[in-house]
């Protein structure tokens, strides 16, 4: 599971009245349990009290987890703010608020970059959401998290659905930027081999209609708005936050996108 290359913020742009992301997916028919669930904005659990994020400063390299306001609230970014004054802060860790810890660390090397990647400046995005001030993931060249290992995410060709809320002013061409679902290993193990979704305007491996951004699933060896390499159907999404949806079907994908403040998705 990996994120990495723009601004970052899995949270619902929902009022808190209507239940929160994974308490709308678990409250479907289906009864789709969240196996991973990021965000540094808010709960995405009606219930959850726990930390969202943990930040560590330069001045001392002490670090700290930013809370939850209140139980199925918005990030303490006060918290934040008094515990990295006068000194530079870095996200550290972003946790998994499923029971499945699927916590999010700084991305180890692997086959395309030999390098550790770095963290993103914990103060580089402020934003205001629901009349609360917080903080986005605003990712820069060579950052990024991952879990190699995720506990109960979709292994194989098994059905998954991946959601984001990106800024969707905030982009690049290179690829990729992802979050979703990777090897475990950190190597390219071929075609097919990981499912995640990719927001931007790489169009060096498929792109959809215009000049971007777009939403498209990576499939490893592959970008792809939809089962062919060019599809004029998978339209921009330039609103200025985007949600974006990859569902993984046994026998397919299908993706969807849509202004994350306002309105319905668009199947791409």
């Amino acid at each position: 599971m990996r994120i990495d290359h723009a601004i970052f913020g899995v949270a619902a742009l929902l009022p808190a009245v209507v239940g929160t992301t994974c308490d709308i997916f678990q409250a479907a028919p289906e009864g789709v349990p969240c196996v991973a669930a990021h965000s540094t904005v808010r709960a995405l659990y009606a219930k959850y009290d726990g930390p969202l994020y943990q930040v560590r400063r330069a001045s001392d390299n002490e670090t700290q987890d930013v809370p939850v306001l209140t139980a199925g609230g918005f990030a303490n970014a006060a918290s934040q703010d008094k515990f990295c004054a006068d000194t530079d802060c870095v996200i550290w860790r972003i946790y998994d608020q499923s029971p499945n810890a699927n916590h999010l660390d700084i991305a180890p090397p692997g086959g395309a970059h030999e390098q550790e990647d770095s963290p993103v400046n914990a103060t580089r995005e402020k934003l205001t959401v629901g009349g609360h001030e917080v903080y986005g993931a605003f990712f820069e060249g060579g950052q990024g998290y991952r879990i190699d290992k995720g506990n109960g995410v979709a292994q194989g060709n098994d059905p998954e659905t991946i959601y984001v809320v990106v800024n969707g002013q905030h982009y690049n061409s290179g690829c990729c930027f992802d979050y979703g679902n990777a090897e475990s290993n950190n190597m390219d193990t071929g075609a097919g081999s990981m499912e995640a979704l990719y927001f931007g305007n790489s169009s060096g491996w498929g792109h959809g209609q215009g000049s971007g951004p777009w939403i498209m699933a990576d499939l490893e060896n592959g970008l792809w708005p939809a089962n062919t390499q060019h599809y004029d159907g998978n339209i921009p999404m330039t609103s200025e936050f985007v949600t974006g949806v990859l569902k993984g079907e046994t026998y397919g994908f299908a993706l969807k996108g849509g202004d994350a403040q306002q309105g319905g998705l668009t199947t791409l």
